[in-house]
């Protein structure tokens, strides 16, 4: 544990960060609406008393902290802010007070570790050199994301490298997950309107059926990821609306299908993009049919920097090792998109994952559930994490 940090601060901060998480739990704000969230965290950031606060966007809020032994490096660090259209069924004695909206993907955790990451910073303020960036972001749940209005706004301007980390509810209580390279999926979505030839379904050669050759479509579509993307290599293509026809005995003229395409790394995703072009207006055109691609790219994946990563992951592996509960491993990358790529994408990022699951007490819900919930022991570990890897990253750390 760094020298500069005493464990009372910690636990201390602790306590105030539950109290935070709580509140912001009971007053969720959806996507691009978070006034009520970013005027609360900004007071709460104005009573540190040292940390200059701004709002780069209507509903985001940015602190900045420079450290009072002069110039140096400055890192950001980021959390997520926004609730989702979710009613949420927990009975905790906190529950969302907000009919139809639940904090059901720990961003109200996320906003509590960066609110505690900035008050134990900025208790040393005199001790540290360079700056600290405390980023509370609007909109990570709804592309294209409050992170690309905020890097547009330049809260990434002078900055060197940028930290951010999402609690998981499915892994492990004391799981501190640090990988170098790609860390989330790209995330897009398609629409396809299959044009063919409406008939009575009693005579099905007078007609195009748009609804069979949608489902030749959906059939062909699935051997993009088992037979022209690499079994190394990961992607998805997952159809997941398919609507045509209203009648019994009616051969419909259109079908309309739609989904969600999932990489890890850009060159993947334009291959399964013009794949998924090829096989509509082929499959189409053998029928004397036309389909038409609606491609929308969502958020780029998210590439942790080598040097940077390994680095941070050495250090933590220093800093906990003498803490049984808590593990620094690396894991595997998952599929789901995060708009951080926006902020890492500019400058040198580092994103984690922070066990949070509450098996001991049976919960054990995914994350968009009404019953999520995380384990609040999580939110200490995670404030660890931030504060001493911020530490370490603009070497104000004891060699």
């Amino acid at each position: 544990m760094s020298h500069l940090i005493s464990t009372k601060a910690f636990e201390s901060t602790y306590e105030q960060m539950i109290n935070w998480r709580r509140y912001i739990h009971q007053y969720p704000e959806l996507s691009f609406k978070e006034y009520k969230t970013a005027e609360y965290i900004s007071d709460q950031l104005n009573e540190l008393g040292n940390i200059e606060v701004s709002h780069p966007t209507k509903t985001s809020v940015m602190g900045r902290l420079k450290g009072g032994k002069g110039s140096g490096k400055t890192i950001a660090i980021r959390a997520d802010i926004d609730a989702l259209p979710i009613k949420e069924e927990t009975n905790l004695p906190f529950a969302s007070k907000v009919d139809g909206v639940m904090h059901a993907c720990g961003h109200d955790g996320h906003a509590a570790i960066l609110l505690g990451t900035a008050k134990v910073l900025s208790e040393l303020q005199e001790e540290l050199r360079g700056e600290f960036v405390f980023l509370f972001q609007h909109a990570e749940e709804v592309p294209p994301g409050g992170a690309k209005e905020m890097v547009e706004a330049g809260v990434l301007d002078g900055v060197d490298s940028i930290l951010g980390l999402h609690l998981w509810s499915t892994v492990p209580l004391g799981e501190i997950q640090i990988t170098e390279g790609p860390i989330s999926a790209a995330s897009d979505i398609f629409d396809i309107t299959i044009e063919g030839k409406s008939g009575h379904a009693s005579q099905p050669e007078a007609a195009v059926d748009a609804l069979s050759i949608g489902s030749q479509i959906i059939t062909n579509l699935q051997h993009i990821t088992s037979r022209v993307i690499g079994p190394l290599d990961s992607g998805v293509v997952s159809v997941t609306r398919f609507h045509s026809g209203d009648a019994y005995n009616v051969i419909p003229d259109k079908a309309y299908l739609g989904g969600s395409v999932r990489a890890l790394t850009n060159d993947i995703r334009e291959r399964m993009k013009q794949n998924i072009e090829q096989i509509c207006t082929n499959v189409a055109t053998a029928h004397h049919a036309k389909a038409t691609l609606s491609y929308e790219y969502g958020y780029d994946p998210v590439i942790n920097d080598k040097e940077l990563t390994e680095s941070i992951f050495e250090n933590a592996q220093h800093q906990f090792k003498d803490d049984e509960r808590i593990k620094v491993i690396q894991s595997l990358p998952m599929l789901g998109g995060e708009d951080f790529s926006a902020f890492s994408n500019v400058v040198p990022g580092c994103y984690v994952g922070i066990g949070a699951m509450k098996s001991k007490n049976g919960i054990v819900f995914p994350h968009h559930h009404p019953q999520f919930d995380i384990s609040e022991e999580a939110l200490l570990i995670a404030l660890k994490y931030y504060v001493l890897t911020a530490l370490h990253v603009t070497g104000n750390a004891r060699k």
